[in-house]
């Protein structure tokens, strides 16, 4: 059985986030997304302190194409630098055959 992952971002607002959800899912990258939003985040960037609105982007996908789904994430997102985060999971054996099933490239 394949690792899983859940893969987190965030964006400067919806559609952006709702953007790189359709990309990597048609793209078969991730199995599915969801956008959660707007958040508050709080944060140190370039050596401040700073607060703001963003939209959560969670990203499901296995081990084997994480490393294609970062890539895409990061040539399309808005911030030069995002945070990207990968976190395995585990789950109901159903849910994970069914991103393992959207994941494979050549599945339609």
């Amino acid at each position: 059985m394949n690792e899983h992952v859940q893969v987190s971002t965030a964006t400067p607002n919806r559609e952006q986030a709702v953007g790189l959800a359709q990309g990597a899912v048609k793209a078969r990258l991730a199995a599915g997304a969801q956008v959660i939003g707007p958040v508050t985040s709080v944060f140190w960037h370039l050596g401040e302190f700073g607060e703001g609105e963003e939209w959560r982007l969670l990203l499901t996908t296995t081990k084997d194409r994480y490393a294609e789904l970062e890539k895409h994430l990061l040539e399309a997102h808005p911030w030069d630098n995002p945070e990207l985060i990968a976190t395995p999971i585990t789950g109901a054996p159903r849910c994970l055959q069914w991103i393992e099933d959207n994941v494979t490239p050549e599945a339609s």
